[in-house]
């Protein structure tokens, strides 16, 4: 008879890591161009878990729902870190699948997603107060959740969403408050030890409160910069730490950060700049308008003009005429869509967000003379 060997276990070294090693490397969607590998360093994620643990009241008792991808930073770092720093249970969905939430969710107490997964559960009529009784917190982000969303979720289940906001570059810089309002339409107050201001993209001059600009934040939590891109990294990352987020915003009289839009998204028709979360804010509101999408397109006489694609809801159908009707009450002639366009939904990447590129190549000849 043989004799199994004994298999004598590998020993490896520890090696002692410093706060400002290099922890990950994490690649941005690359929507525009090249993606570009974010260096994270140790600090960069745990000091954003441990921020994010206490601001969201995370302890050994959740059971944290987690159907994000682990390929981004919100599945991989925000839920999956908070959930090792509090030592919480993850019942781990590979993909959103509904029947599995609906299935799980009375043995949560937590969920992370997106708007869309929250748009879903609102579908399901099995989705209600009772389902959701045993639950203390949904936070969505990655994409705007619309106003709409917000409250027909409060009504459904008694629970007011928590929006927040962050990047690959940043993880997450601002929250609604865990205990406070939580105010639709915004994405909270800057994270504890996080700097927020709003800045001239072109003088990189601080603005006042309630002017539109783009957003910069500095703290522990942003990244070290960019993968072998030495001069993107001075391009977005200034010498005092500032990163430039590439998203426009503003700050209310009440200190809550609203998202304007991408500073890529920004039209500017006949001199004009038009921000597209304002007219989306407008068209949204329309009687059966879903969600929409304003892009910038060219346009012979403007150099842009304003394009606007309408989803609609399953009530009725969209009444242009109407709309643009109701619209210029509300908008400056200048900011009025020169067309609306009806579409069954809008492209979106695998975290939610409309992918606004796809629809300016898709529209871009629109006004073109022949």
């Amino acid at each position: 008879m043989r004799r199994r060997r004994r298999h004598t276990p590998l020993q490896f070294a520890t090696v002692p890591r410093d706060a400002e090693d290099l922890a990950a490397f994490l690649y941005t969607s690359g929507t525009t161009g090249r993606s570009k590998g974010a260096m994270l360093t140790q600090n960069n994620l745990l000091s954003n878990a441990e921020v994010l643990t206490r601001h969201w009241a995370f302890s050994a008792s959740d059971v944290l729902l987690h159907a994000l991808p682990i390929f981004h930073t919100h599945g991989l770092f925000v839920a999956t870190n908070i959930a090792l720093l509090s030592g919480c249970k993850i019942l781990f969905v590979p993909k959103f699948d509904q029947e599995a939430m609906i299935a799980l969710m009375p043995q949560a107490t937590c969920m992370m997603g997106v708007p869309t997964f929250y748009t879903r559960l609102l579908d399901d009529p099995r989705f209600d107060r009772a389902l959701s009784q045993h639950m203390r917190l949904f936070i969505s982000g990655s994409a705007p959740l619309l106003a709409e969303t917000h409250e027909l979720f409060e009504q459904r289940s008694g629970h007011r969403i928590l929006e927040r906001y962050g990047m690959t570059e940043t993880n997450m810089s601002t929250s609604n408050p865990y205990k406070g309002e939580r105010r639709a339409g915004t994405v909270g107050f800057p994270l504890p030890g996080i700097e927020l201001k709003i800045t001239d993209s072109t003088t990189g001059k601080t603005l006042a409160q309630g002017d539109i600009g783009e957003i910069e934040v500095r703290g522990p939590n942003v990244f070290k910069g960019y993968w072998n891109m030495p001069e993107k990294t001075a391009e977005e990352l200034r010498g005092d730490g500032f990163f430039i987020t590439g998203d426009l915003g503003m700050v209310d009289a009440d200190g809550y950060v609203h998202i304007v839009g991408r500073n890529k998204d920004l039209i500017i028709s006949g001199g004009f700049n038009i921000y597209p979360k304002e007219i989306e804010t407008v068209l949204d509101a329309q009687e059966g308008v879903l969600e929409s999408a304003v892009i910038g397109v060219p346009h012979p006489d403007f150099g842009e003009t304003v394009l606007a694609l309408l989803v609609p809801s399953s009530e009725r159908t969209p009444d242009l005429e109407a709309i643009q009707s109701h619209s210029s009450e509300q908008l400056a002639r200048f900011k009025l869509p020169k067309k609306l366009i009806v579409l069954p939904q809008l492209p979106r990447n695998t975290m939610g967000k409309v992918q606004k590129n796809a629809l300016r190549d898709q529209f871009r000849d629109l006004f073109a003379k022949s």
